[in-house]
């Protein structure tokens, strides 16, 4: 096919980067995903992906190391030749299986190969540049372990590298797992690290990942080929089915010995492996438990190995006969499929060769054949990948506007109604579209303040919780104000491996506690899980019954609401730290913190900054903070309202701590020492601190104003004309009023108001609040201001200068401003903290001196 060809509508498309022989991601091409471009050094790998067609035009074909400057602009090229011609606008998917031999552990030649593993870079840099949907890296186990030179030329843990440089714009899973679970044939223990994009809502890289089948035995995977008993037999109607032949003096060494048994394990010495040097018997060493091995018929097949043609490589022997495992057992081992082609000449062809002829295309053939597949992913693994892909692409998951209808269509405010509609549609939706479906029918969500948390949000939370293999024994989990249950497939499936774990559901709400039991049918939790539901008020005293219970770990999405002042509020405050606030997320974050060791909540972003909160985070920030997630305004649908996350680990403190930042404001991870983020030189925290903030704090006189904002002046009290003016937010520009027709208002009089005291004094500067673009004047007289406008008072002392003023409506304040305000775009009013920022410098810029304040 040309390039001249029809555009046709937009197919689903990957790239494929060290694909090798092009075995691993043929499993999206049977899922009919269209290969862009696959790039691998070996030009003969090459030459087998033509074979199987992989990609439409010649020009993917791209041999060269992916280091260089020239392979990469071949692999933009075809993209962009992808996005014009056939209507791509975005990568699928990218699949990435770096060379793995500084890392392997049967590698027994490693020299210095950081160089080697900083390929896995390369992979990284050209994701980072794509943004594809998804993408795929697989490699050895102790892959996210090695060190790697990283983009800004550090050396760091290659799982470090993914999540620095991919996690801002990825929900990344990293895991480790053997391959014979989850569909594929051989055992074959393996690292996957998956990335989903986070602007795919309601998509987890957990619902990426392969399906958890049973193991297949050997026997089930090849027990039905011919036997290969004399050496270098083929068999007449299968090519690839063939006895590799080996040194005739060898047979003495495997012919007695029993499945899962080694040639060393021979009673007679003359029958282990060894050589003969001047006429003296020289054992060989082994160095693997599993060298001349032969398998087992009832057990999984073994790993398939690079070395696969030799018997002294780990656990090549056949379970019966005297030989290592055909090309086709293997192909069978690695779940290639049969129509799998290995050269131009069709195979049928093959098999009609005279056997002399075949044995010289095997000759030629065989090795690297054989050395691909022990290279390579098992082509299932990849398939099931693509297919649940696909099937995201064809399909996208019920969003909220849908979950809103069927409740209109179902009636589903009754709640009656709606336990009956999730108990009669479990096998129709999934947990998450259900959950979304429940949400959309609670009446209540606003009054409680309790909202719908996305799958792909909820997974930002629960990646990063403590691994499973910390709970050797026991695990008990606490979700206090649980809604509908977001949280609770990820928990389930992040500790399935923990011998027992105990999940406590809470929710004030009775309905949601026993839509929740409906729910929880979805999941079929494992045997290990124990899931506890109770109605109840968690910020209420526990019973006596379980004062004691600590939890390990306490997780989820409380209720942002304030609670009007009462018996509730007053209990509620009893043993809260901070007494000034009635928010009820402040409660719950104290009440976890005290009885769980690692805490995850999501809440407000105002809770970083906001004067109501200093005491909170006084009482967190003695614990060590592990991260900090900033969804902005993308974390609810409809709810105009920025939220964080944060995690703490309550047994240990903040000394030294390092703290991890996730934002979706500008899709990057930053690691901060939390001492740093949370220094006491600032009225809050400062989550995107940098060298350019420290530079700008460093040449201003900080905190020399009080703010002061109106809270009377409404639409109702003010007219187009009057005695006095007020001020509004676009009226103040850089050091002067401007007029505004059909905008301006006026009172009569403003004695009554709390702002005129403030009215004609000369000092008082206006800042407009709630905005980004910062700019100042001086009160001008005969006005005043309404809350759109706040009222800076220098401090006693303080000497404030119009070219001190026009600093403020300067790009670098305004950058400077934009940090100190943790980038947030509604947590903006200026209060008591954030006045703090508005300073005088100390430096000359722009030609102006700004006089320093005595």
């Amino acid at each position: 096919m040309n390039r001249r060809e029809t555009a046709a509508p937009a197919p689903r498309t990957y790239i494929s980067l060290f694909s090798g022989a092009g075995i691993g991601c043929h499993g999206f091409a049977q899922r009919k995903f269209e290969c862009i471009a696959s790039s691998e050094l070996d030009p003969r790998r090459l030459e087998i992906q033509k074979h199987n067609r992989k990609c439409r035009y010649p020009s993917g074909y791209i041999s060269g190391d992916l280091a260089e400057a020239a392979t990469k602009e071949r692999l933009r090229e075809e993209l962009l030749f992808w996005k014009r011609r056939h209507g791509v606008n975005r990568l699928d998917a990218l699949i990435a299986t770096p060379p793995c031999q500084g890392m392997s552990v049967a590698n027994h030649k490693k020299g210095d190969e950081l160089a080697r593993n900083s390929l896995v870079v390369e992979s990284i840099q050209l994701t980072r540049e794509f943004l594809p949907r998804f993408f795929i890296f697989e490699n050895v186990r102790s892959f996210l372990n090695v060190a790697c030179t990283d983009i800004d030329g550090s050396n760091r843990p290659i799982r470090a590298a993914i999540e620095l440089n991919l996690g801002g714009a990825y929900n990344i899973l990293c895991q480790t797992l053997n391959f014979k679970d989850y569909g594929g044939k051989s055992s074959r223990t393996r690292t996957l690290v998956i990335g989903v994009s986070k602007d795919l809502p309601e998509i987890t890289p957990l619902d990426i990942l392969p399906d958890r089948r049973k193991e297949c035995t050997l026997r089930e995977v090849i027990g039905g080929l011919p036997p290969l008993l004399a050496m270098g037999a083929i068999d007449p109607r299968d090519i690839y089915h063939n006895f590799r032949p080996y040194a005739p003096r060898m047979t003495a060494w495997i012919e007695r010995i029993k499945e899962g048994e080694s040639a060393f394990d021979n009673a007679d010495p003359k029958r282990r492996p060894h050589r003969v040097i001047n006429g003296e018997i020289v054992f060989n060493a082994n160095k693997n438990g599993d060298k001349y091995t032969r398998c087992c018929w009832d057990r999984p097949g073994a790993c398939v190995h690079t070395r696969n043609d030799i018997l002294s490589s780990q656990a090549t022997i056949h379970p019966e006969e005297n030989r290592v495992f055909s090309v086709r057992e293997l192909m069978r081992l690695m779940t290639i499929p049969k129509s799998f082609r290995w050269s131009d000449i069709p195979e049928a062809k093959l098999n009609r060769l005279p056997p002399a002829e075949k044995r010289r295309f095997l000759k030629r053939t065989e090795f690297p054949i054989r050395r691909a597949i022990g290279e390579a992913v098992p082509t299932a693994i990849f398939a099931q990948v693509a297919r649940k892909i696909g099937n995201f692409l064809e399909q996208p998951p019920v969003d909220r506007k849908a979950a809103q209808r069927i409740v209109e269509r179902e009636g589903l405010t009754n709640a009656d109604r709606l336990k009956r509609f999730v108990s009669e549609n479990l096998s129709r939706f999934t947990y998450a579209e259900l959950s979304r479906v429940v949400e959309a029918a609670n009446a209540k969500k606003t009054e409680h303040a309790a909202y719908y948390t996305r799958q792909d949000i909820c997974y930002t939370v629960v990646k990063d919780l403590p691994p499973a293999g910390r709970y050797p024994s026991a695990l008990r989990i606490l979700e206090p104000a649980a809604g509908t249950g977001n949280f609770l497939p990820l928990l389930i499936e992040k500790y399935r491996t923990v011998p027992r774990v105990d999940i406590d559901i809470v929710d004030i709400d009775p309905n949601a506690i026993a839509i929740l039991k409906l729910l929880a049918r979805k999941l079929k939790a494992p045997r290990n899980v124990r899931i506890n539901f109770r109605a109840a008020d968690f910020l209420l005293p526990r019973p006596a019954s379980e004062s004691g219970v600590r939890y390990d770990i306490a997780v989820g999405n409380p209720p942002f609401g304030k609670i009007a002042r009462g018996d509730l509020l007053t209990t509620y405050k009893q043993n809260a730290r901070n007494s000034k606030t009635n928010n009820l997320f402040s409660f719950f974050l104290e009440k976890t913190i005290r009885c769980a060791d690692t805490v995850a909540l999501i809440m407000p972003k105002s809770f970083l900054s906001a004067p109501e909160f200093n005491a909170t985070r006084e009482f967190v920030s003695r614990h060590a903070i592990r991260k900090i997630a900033d969804y902005g305004e993308k974390a609810f649908e409809g709810v105009k309202i920025e939220t964080v996350s944060v995690m703490v680990d309550t047994r240990k403190s903040a000394a030294d701590n390092e703290v991890l930042i996730e934002s979706y404001i500008d899709n990057k991870m930053r690691l901060k020492p939390q001492e740093y983020i949370c220094a006491q030189d600032f009225p809050y925290w400062l989550i995107y601190r940098d060298e350019f903030f420290d530079r700008i704090s460093s040449q201003m006189k900080l905190g020399i104003f009080t703010a002061y904002r109106d809270r009377q002046i409404t639409k109702k009290i003010t007219k187009p004309a009057g005695r006095v003016r007020v001020l509004r937010a676009r009226n103040i520009a850089d050091n002067t009023i401007v007029d505004i027709p059909e905008y301006d208002s006026y009172v009569d009089e403003c004695k009554s108001l709390s702002i005129a005291k403030y009215m004609n004094r000369a000092t008082a500067v206006l800042v407009p609040n709630l905005t980004y673009n910062p700019r100042a004047c001086f009160l001008p007289r005969d006005a005043i201001v309404d809350g759109s406008v706040a009222v800076l008072i220098p401090k006693p002392g303080t000497k404030v200068t119009r070219n001190h003023l026009s600093y403020y409506n300067s790009d670098e304040f305004a950058e400077f401003y934009r940090v100190a305000r943790n980038c947030g775009s509604r947590s903006l009013n200026i209060d008591s903290n954030s006045v703090f920022f508005f300073g005088l410098t100390r430096s000359r810029r722009d030609g102006q001196h700004h006089a320093n304040a005595e």
